[in-house]
């Protein structure tokens, strides 16, 4: 294991002034350091396609440029790895944490796959690879290859395992200002709702939250594909119009693909209730800060035109606002503004079901609520 000291060290010492990603917890003490170092830019892109571009972005100005991500990421990062950096011949260094790597079933399964494609990936791509290594001599090693290669305009992935690297830092408390866990909203949310509603709850801790506080055949866990239960929970309310559907989003995944907000409101269902629960961070990876902090969610939900908008940040609120919003026309967007506090054994979604299994009850719940006719839901 190295240091995220000696990791830092080493890139910056090679020029890496910049690096932009999508955390993950491998990799946490590393954006601890890099985000406080005060010769150091870490951006928190929304997405690792962004991440790869604000990194390209910086090669061509005259830097050096970095991009981080897990490999579950590698999917959001294909098309401009193609038709940007690698067409271009744009250097950039990919630091990769690796789920489900060099093991496919050692990991959760929604990881698996990627896991086991991680290296067929890269390999279909070119781009040269290595493992991070466990001294700092080794790594100079490795880093000294990329700068070769980065001069003939060749791009370098480093894939970093967990456990690779160490956190030389403790992590830094949170003042928890605000009078409601993630959790507690969960509940909230999980009591006003009537046995015919749908809850749909997005990747990580919020899934396994909802799962603990009120788990039921009509829930639907989200244990990846970060970003698009609200897509998700689009085509669950267009289809089941008779239907009350409840997305629980949080910050960073609504701001990992915010367009999907203008297509709900295109489209204007008028079953849906958003709930983001925003937390101003990456709850599930070791609450690294998002940019939401700096972006009124409300207001670009209400610019997208979704019917209502509204924000609280007390159960009491959040109680009131979403039984209000649940019997009026949608779609609506509530803005629940939660502190970072959680339990820290919450049971994973797969320590009850399969991914199938989530699947298969959900759709069973649902099969008899079914409607034909798309059109009915469709508030233009």
């Amino acid at each position: 294991m190295i240091s995220a000291d000696a990791v830092l060290s080493a890139l910056k010492l090679r020029g890496y002034g910049l690096l932009a990603g999508v955390p993950c917890s491998y990799v946490m003490g590393l954006i601890e350091l890099a985000s406080a170092d005060p010769d150091t830019v870490y951006v928190p892109a929304a997405n690792e396609g962004a991440a790869l571009a604000i990194a390209a972005g910086a090669v061509c100005a005259g830097g050096r440029g970095a991009a981080l991500l897990q490999n579950s990421g590698l999917g959001n990062l294909v098309n401009p790895l193609s038709s940007l950096v690698l067409a271009y011949a744009i250097p950039i260094l990919l630091l990769v944490s690796t789920r489900a790597y060099p093991d496919p079933d050692d990991d959760e399964p929604q990881h698996r796959i990627m896991g086991s494609q991680t290296i067929p990936i890269l390999n279909a791509f070119q781009v040269p690879y290595e493992v991070m290594p466990q001294t700092a001599e080794e790594l100079d090693a490795v880093l000294d290859r990329a700068a070769e290669l980065a001069r003939a305009g060749r791009s370098f992935a480093l894939l970093i395992p967990k456990d690779s690297i160490s956190e030389s830092r403790p992590r830094p408390t949170r003042s928890e200002r605000l009078p409601m866990s993630r959790r507690q909203a969960l509940g909230v949310i999980a009591r006003i709702a009537e046995p015919r509603d749908v809850l749909i709850a997005t990747t990580g801790m919020a899934a396994r939250e909802l799962m603990a506080e009120c788990d039921r055949p009509q829930n639907f866990y989200m244990a990846g594909s970060m970003g698009h239960a609200m897509a998700f929970g689009l085509g669950v309310a267009l289809r089941l119009p008779d239907r009350r559907v409840i997305v629980l989003d949080g910050d960073g995944s609504v701001l990992m693909h915010m367009g999907t907000l203008s297509t709900i409101a295109a489209i204007a269902p008028h079953n849906l209730l958003h709930v983001v629960l925003d937390n101003e961070a990456y709850g599930s990876t070791g609450d690294q800060a998002t940019t939401s902090r700096t972006t009124d969610l409300a207001a670009v939900a209400a610019a997208c035109g979704y019917r209502s908008i509204d924000r609280c940040s007390d159960p009491a609120e959040l109680a009131a606002r979403a039984a209000l919003a649940l019997t009026l026309p949608g779609p609506h967007f509530l803005v629940v503004k939660v502190n970072h506090a959680q339990e820290p054994q919450t049971p994973r979604i797969t320590s009850s079901y399969s991914l199938e299994g989530v699947a298969g009850r959900f759709a069973t719940a649902l099969a008899d609520r079914r409607s034909p006719d798309l059109t009915t839901n469709l508030g233009r």
